[in-house]
């Protein structure tokens, strides 16, 4: 019996040990605190479109894209803008919401595949040509939701490792237990 109870003691710490290891891996101020939690499902998808005085970022979601617009040089939101969007040769129309912020609506969601944005920026004094690809892919979403982390793997392991030693002590107890009765009725 303190057989058993040594090993499920010396189990539980190697459990113990296995699981504080991940969080000794990095050194202080390297560990960039929490992990990000991941919301349901995987990013919508978006595109960007830089120059020198403006970048711009589009993100779609079925039929509305939200566009953000900023200053390049200080990634402040750019005022008073107008924006007009051709996406794949098609002009959409855009609507300003906030400063730096728009909003367009299609007609019909786009199809997967590689779709060609331009968008003309007007503010003020300054005018600018920005382009960039839209990147559609389904496959690429539904490969992003089936990957697996490794402390999932690892995880997994210790289980199996403590499931293994569980049954190996119940094994050599019942063994144990089958020789002193062998032994005693003879």
């Amino acid at each position: 019996m303190n057989r058993l109870r040594n090993m499920l003691i010396a189990l539980m710490g190697v459990i113990g040990f296995a699981l504080s290891v991940p969080a000794a891996w990095a050194g202080e101020g390297h560990d960039h605190g929490e992990a990000p939690v991941a919301t349901g499902g995987p990013a919508l998808p978006r595109f960007t479109a830089v120059s020198d005085l403006f970048e711009l970022v589009g993100v779609v979601n079925g039929k509305q894209i939200t566009l953000y617009l900023d200053r390049f040089a200080d990634g402040s939101p750019v005022k008073d803008a107008k924006l007009e969007l051709e996406l794949g040769g098609v002009k959409v129309p855009v609507e300003s919401h906030a400063e730096g912020e728009f909003e367009a609506t299609l007609t019909q969601e786009l199809a997967p595949g590689v779709v060609a944005v331009a968008v003309t920026v007007m503010a003020g004094e300054e005018s600018d040509l920005l382009a960039g690809k839209l990147d559609l892919h389904v496959e690429a979403a539904a490969a992003e939701v089936h990957r697996h982390d490794w402390k999932e793997y690892l995880t997994w392991i210790i289980a199996g490792l403590a499931g293994l030693a569980l049954l190996m002590a119940l094994g050599r107890r019942v063994r144990a237990s089958r020789k002193t009765v062998i032994g005693g009725a003879a």
